[in-house]
């Protein structure tokens, strides 16, 4: 699974053999069943995930004390609750796998002790990641305005691969849908 993450890594940028083990040895490779929670609300999140295969999704609690989608990553792509990272704050956000997941995980005192050695690779990975939080928004804005047919329409063209692989009931949450429509409208499409 390391080598997913410096072949990644090296469509950005040449990573030299023994940066690249340096990065190998800090990374932890974990599974997930679907359902697991790689990082629980209300604490503080100190690890940073790169998905190597499945969907990890971002879920925060509602006021009914339902939880509700805010969000699905697939692989080749890093996953953190940015600002509990950044600023060590509780987040309200959690971290569950969609559908079973393999990562390599690295909590935050690894990743700071890594860019002292490999400055190169603060740069590399904040500009992935500021491209991963526009991507966020457009992929969201898109979904804007539209009623719940036309925004599971748009969800199908633009993430096939995370619907094909995740259940209904996320998919009905993160389209702000109840899973009783989501079932009349996919009935509707066929």
């Amino acid at each position: 699974m390391n080598n997913l993450l410096i072949s990644y890594l090296q469509l950005f940028r040449f990573i030299g053999v023994e940066d690249q083990q340096l990065i190998i040895t800090l990374f932890e490779s974990r599974i997930y069943k679907e359902g697991s929670c790689l990082f629980h609300s209300g604490s503080v999140c100190r690890e940073r995930f790169f998905i190597c295969k499945g969907v990890l999704k971002i879920a925060v609690q509602n006021e009914k004390g339902n939880e509700v989608t805010h969000f699905f990553l697939k692989e080749n792509q890093f996953c953190t609750i940015l600002n509990s990272f950044n600023k060590e704050v509780p987040a309200e956000e959690s971290i569950q796998a969609a559908c079973d997941t393999e990562v390599l995980a690295i909590s935050k005192s690894k990743l700071l002790a890594l860019y002292e050695k490999l400055p190169y690779l603060k740069d590399l990975i904040e500009q992935i990641t500021q491209q991963a939080l526009l991507d966020k928004i457009q992929i969201r804005n898109a979904y804007l305005g539209h009623d719940s047919a036309t925004r599971y329409r748009l969800f199908m063209m633009r993430q096939p691969e995370i619907a094909l692989r995740v259940p209904l009931s996320d998919v009905a949450s993160y389209l702000g849908i109840t899973p009783q429509s989501l079932s009349r409208i996919r009935k509707n499409i066929r």
